[in-house]
């Protein structure tokens, strides 16, 4: 009995949890299709916000330029970090681990502290602060967190493979492509994903290293704010929230069948 009791309490632990996580989102949700500006009146389902979405030119330019910021910021911090940790890989293990140290720091440090640094840094070189600033700056603290991805799979690797893949004549670009990176794969991707989620998810940073007329989601819904999200932003919000959820369940299928095999 006691131990059914237990159970009971666990489960209603669990679920509060969930509760509180996707609570927030199921509203945003259901605000999404309701066809009143109010929050608190039901005018009823509608596809009003969906519409209006896609025929505001400014959330239309601020969504264009966080995917394209994203994307492009966490492909280049997954090339940026893998090389980075197959050159860490090959040191002695004080360098490897002061080295790692550093790359650790950006992930610790307070994101308006990297934000105002990266702000300096690019005011001293009279570098003018506007898309590729930003872009710069997303493919700066992306990079810690793709290292953070790829390393453990990179450690799990066997370095024998490799050099028998030299022995027999293979070039080191081609033994990696074809012996180490297959394995280090589903690391590269989890870092790709975690970056590009880190950057489509990024303010502080965003908002320090951009011009005027730059515009991201976040920077747009902070500067609306003031005056009120508009109810094209829910709308929006939810088509995000479910091209995440949809992504992921990719991956993760992908990952059974690989594992699987």
């Amino acid at each position: 009995m006691v131990k059914k009791g237990v159970q009971a309490a666990k489960y209603f632990y669990i679920a509060l949890i969930f509760i509180f996580l996707y609570a927030p989102i199921v509203t945003l949700v259901v605000l999404s299709f309701n066809a009143s500006k109010s929050r608190a009146v039901w005018g009823g389902f509608s596809f009003r916000w969906y519409a209006a979405l896609f025929q505001n030119s400014e959330i239309i330019s601020a969504l264009s330029n966080t995917l394209v910021i994203a994307f492009t910021s966490a492909l280049v911090a997954t090339l940026i970090g893998t090389m980075a940790c197959v050159a860490m890989n090959r040191m002695k293990k004080l360098p490897r681990t002061l080295m790692m140290g550093v790359s650790n720091i950006p992930m610790l440090n307070a994101d308006i502290v990297t934000g105002i640094s990266l702000m300096l840094l690019f005011i001293a070189l009279h570098f003018s602060l506007g898309f590729v600033s930003v872009l710069l700056a997303h493919i700066t603290f992306n990079i810690p967190y793709v290292v953070l991805s790829v390393m453990p799979k990179l450690k799990q690797t066997n370095r024998s493979t490799y050099e028998a893949a030299l022995d027999l004549g293979a070039t080191n670009l081609y033994a990696f492509r074809k012996v180490i990176l297959p394995d280090i794969f589903p690391g590269v991707l989890s870092g790709f994903l975690l970056a590009f989620t880190m950057s489509l998810d990024d303010f502080v940073i965003t908002h320090f290293t951009k011009g005027p007329g730059v515009d991201t989601l976040s920077t747009k819904i902070y500067s609306e704010v003031r005056k009120g999200i508009k109810p094209e932003m829910y709308a929006l919000s939810t088509l995000l929230f479910l091209s995440v959820l949809i992504l992921l369940v990719i991956v993760n299928r992908r990952s059974d069948k690989t594992a699987k095999q």
